[in-house]
């Protein structure tokens, strides 16, 4: 099991300089804090309420409200990239003043469950447009803070775990809300409303949670030098490991194709039904869901660095799969596999990675940098693939970026950062 004693349930546990539990010599550690179970729930609940709101959102603009593509094509760009723009404030006011993670992320799940019901009023593109930015602004609040809390509720030698477990929650619910979602349109009559109604409470449920059961921190000493200043979280960029980390998770995701992009490679390679096609993303979920615990421990034991790149080979594999001649009723399968492969060896492996070179009291602002980072350059993937689709054809655009990535991930093998490893574990 992965339920970690409480500090109170054993008092004589010393805990390290980040708040984390070290079990006494002699005895097993635990694997996962009791911190991060509780994250992970609060995800789970929020995430079951926001992939309600995104598995019928595209149907109800297009359908219900007769958005034109361009439209869509426009929320569906603030509500996939907004996020990248807040997430250097949501790190920075977290780490002001210390101890303010669990409530800076606490007003980001505020806010994005309050957007929910706002989604019954709105019935052209500007209200809408504001109100998913709003409900982005949330995301983009709270990613950070509660990575932050992650990272200092675990020991160096538990974070790739207490990530993977996070991530498998979180996962979890996103394979939830689209059922939950599917129930609903098909017990009601007014079924976009009642979505959206169900959303917003279980959305209230996720901030009662987070509020009730995860600690709020303490405020500690802030060392010479680590004032959580914008200027200190910048110049964290001049630490050797973390530019190179940040330089590789930048590359990658300049050659990472978008989830929708792989979706409609294979439903066109495949034939696959229009009925069945929102399936897809349940398949790489189920894989990201059932691998981000195994291989967030190996990372703990292997390096995470290199797990990280082993989880864009993975990617480069589905890729190659795609872009190849056999259309064996495996295929499917394969590609899902190898895609749920990639975001678990990637996610929050990259995160506990990232941690290693980032000092506590600018832990939410250094790990803030390296998702902004990564978001933007993903965005930019996406722009530039469709752009690439619409001119030379789905599988010169593949192949293109398949031969990007190729390189980017061979350049970062060479670059990779030499963080320093906790003790008992190899070096990656």
């Amino acid at each position: 099991m992965y339920v970690a004693d409480s500090r109170a349930s054993n008092p004589g546990a010393p805990a390290s300089a980040n708040g984390a539990v070290r079990p006494p010599a002699g005895r097993r550690r635990a694997a996962v804090a009791p911190t991060v179970l509780a994250l992970g729930t609060v995800s789970l609940v929020t995430d079951v309420s926001s992939e309600m709101v995104t598995a019928v959102l595209p149907l109800y603009l297009v359908t219900g409200l007769g958005l034109s593509p361009l439209g869509f094509g426009l929320l569906d760009g603030i509500y996939n990239g907004f996020s990248a723009l807040v997430r250097l404030a949501g790190g920075h006011l977290a780490d002001r003043g210390g101890g303010r993670h669990k409530w800076v992320a606490g007003a980001g799940y505020a806010l994005s469950a309050l957007c929910k019901p706002m989604l019954l009023l709105a019935h052209t593109l500007t209200p809408i447009g504001l109100i998913l930015a709003a409900d982005r602004t949330g995301k983009g609040l709270r990613t950070a803070p509660r990575d932050a809390l992650i990272s200092l509720s675990s020991t160096p030698e538990t974070r790739g775990r207490s990530f993977g477990m996070h991530r498998a929650m979180d996962t979890a619910g996103a394979l939830l809300g689209p059922l939950v979602a599917f129930l609903i349109l098909r017990a009601t009559v007014d079924g976009y409303d009642a979505v959206f109604t169900v959303s917003f409470c279980v959305a209230v449920l996720g901030v009662l949670v987070l509020v009730l059961f995860v600690p709020g921190g303490r405020s500690r000493p802030t060392p010479a030098g680590q004032r959580p200043t914008l200027r200190a979280a910048l110049a964290l960029l001049r630490h050797r490991d973390l530019r190179r980390l940040t330089v590789c998770a930048l590359l990658l995701g300049l050659a990472t194709v978008s989830d929708s992009f792989v979706y409609l490679l294979l439903q066109r390679r495949l034939g696959v039904p229009d009925r069945w096609f929102a399936l897809l993303p349940l398949g790489t979920a189920a894989a990201f869901l059932l691998l981000a615990v195994p291989l967030g421990r190996l990372a703990d034991r292997v390096g995470r660095w290199r797990i990280f790149l082993a989880g864009h080979g993975a990617l480069l594999l589905a890729y190659g799969l795609l872009l190849g001649s056999w259309r064996g009723a495996v295929l499917p399968y394969a590609v899902l596999l190898l895609h749920g492969t990639f975001y678990a060896a990637t996610d929050g492996v990259l995160m506990a990675a990232a941690s290693d070179s980032v000092p506590e009291a600018l832990r939410s602002s250094g790990l803030a940098l390296v998702q902004t980072g990564q978001a933007l350059t993903r965005f930019a993937c996406s722009l530039g693939f469709g752009a690439a689709w619409t001119l030379w054809g789905d599988r010169t655009a593949l192949a293109a970026a398949t031969a990007a990535l190729a390189m980017c991930a061979a350049f970062s093998f060479t670059l990779r950062p030499n963080t320093p490893r906790p003790k008992g574990t190899s070096t990656a």
